[in-house]
């Protein structure tokens, strides 16, 4: 008689479509249904009592169990998360999963507790970046590192997806054992072509695409919000398009294209306003599905503060699109300088301008940049391996 499928939940704060709403479908979708009976548990769009976003659009499309967890939201907020709390806790009385895998950190805190309340035997806790990390106060830096601390101390393993997350994480007291490094993975893709690419992006901006046919496309996939950095993309653009005596930038015509949505797009607008950029610079909106248009770019660029290990540029490299990246942990575990991208300093538009500079006047160092990427993330970064070990961790 065959072994009924273990009971796994899945739970996550957002339901939007990021890089951590990107490892939880992947994770659903990719785990053997005969081995896991998977379902999801997963707020709105970050607000509490938002309605459940793309996420759960793509989960319901696969037949993927969802639950929506309401009072879930991003922020910290006692009323908030306190319901949420009590709402997960009687999800899992009422499901009684074998294995609960908490994505995020909000999830994560509040998930953990109430799995041990509930007596989940395995409570796995999957840290996509060290939320420390982010762009805060020394205070407040302290005080997440306390609660994430707590979080890894209520589950039974902890995954991180960084060496550098690996080695900072098991340094904190009583966690050397607990923590885990699984890499994320991407099942292969399909991309549009270069001319389609082209041709959607720029009727979603108004732009005639075969106006300006010498100029090179450059693009980012990101959430507007501060810890992506695009004010010192913005920044970069308006050095790339300044045209002084000396030219330091090279004066090459360009477009950027920003594709995503998020809390800073009045801001960004007004910023690209203000440095008269609308004419090369043009933010896109959300877009489903946006890594399809990499291949519309000559060079992909990530001006992140802070990342887990940044799944966009995991999609650039399939695509075959050389890119420059922050120098943050994250992306240093996909780009090497010189070898597989360019690096450069967080905050520093000038060095991200440089860069980009270097990449738009050597096509052969693109072509270049581009395949070595393409091999490492086929080779590093595979849905396989992600899979197996996340399986061998429910299994222990």
């Amino acid at each position: 008689m065959a072994e009924k499928p273990k009971k796994c939940l899945l739970v996550i704060t957002k339901s939007n479509w990021g890089g951590a709403q990107r490892y939880v479908y992947n994770l659903a979708t990719a785990l053997p249904r005969e081995e896991y009976a998977v379902s999801v548990a997963l707020g709105g769009t970050g607000v509490a009592d938002s309605a459940p976003g793309e996420l759960a659009q793509k989960l319901a499309a696969a037949k993927i169990p969802t639950h929506h967890v309401a009072a879930f939201a991003r922020d910290v907020s006692a009323t908030s998360d306190v319901r949420a709390f009590f709402e997960l806790l009687a999800l899992l009385r009422r499901e009684r999963p074998d294995v609960v895998h908490l994505n995020s950190s909000k999830a994560g805190g509040v998930g953990a507790l109430a799995a041990r309340i509930a007596g989940v035997k395995k409570i796995i806790f999957t840290s996509h970046g060290l939320a420390w990390d982010e762009d805060r106060s020394p205070r407040a830096k302290k005080l997440i590192k306390l609660f994430s601390w707590c979080t890894f101390i209520l589950c039974h393993r902890v995954i991180v997806i960084t060496q550098d997350n690996f080695d900072r994480a098991r340094a904190l007291p009583w966690c050397r054992t607990k923590i885990v490094l699984v890499r994320s993975g991407l099942p292969t893709l399909q991309f549009d072509t270069r001319e389609r690419a082209r041709v959607s992006l720029a009727l979603k901006v108004g732009l005639v695409e075969h106006h300006d046919a010498g100029a090179l496309w450059i693009g980012t996939i990101a959430e507007l919000t501060k810890n992506k950095g695009l004010p010192y993309l913005i920044g970069a653009a308006k050095l790339l398009a300044e045209h002084g005596d000396t030219r330091r930038f090279g004066g090459q015509r360009f477009h950027l294209f920003i594709i995503g949505g998020g809390e800073q797009e009045k801001m960004l607008r007004a910023l690209i306003t203000e440095n008269n950029l609308a004419h090369c610079v043009h933010l896109v909106g959300h877009v489903s599905d946006a890594y399809r248009h990499d291949r519309a770019f000559d060079i992909f660029t990530l001006t992140s503060v802070k990342e887990g290990l940044p799944t966009v540029l995991l999609e650039a490299g399939q695509a075959g699109i050389p890119v420059v990246a922050s120098d943050i942990p994250g992306t240093r575990e996909i780009v090497t300088d010189g070898e597989t991208g360019l690096l450069f300093p967080t905050k520093d538009a000038a060095a991200l301008a440089e860069q980009l500079t270097l990449l738009i006047n050597d096509p052969a160092l693109r072509s270049t940049l581009a395949t070595n990427l393409q091999q490492k993330v086929a080779h590093d970064f595979s849905i396989e391996q992600m899979i197996e070990k996340t399986k061998n961790l429910y299994r222990s």
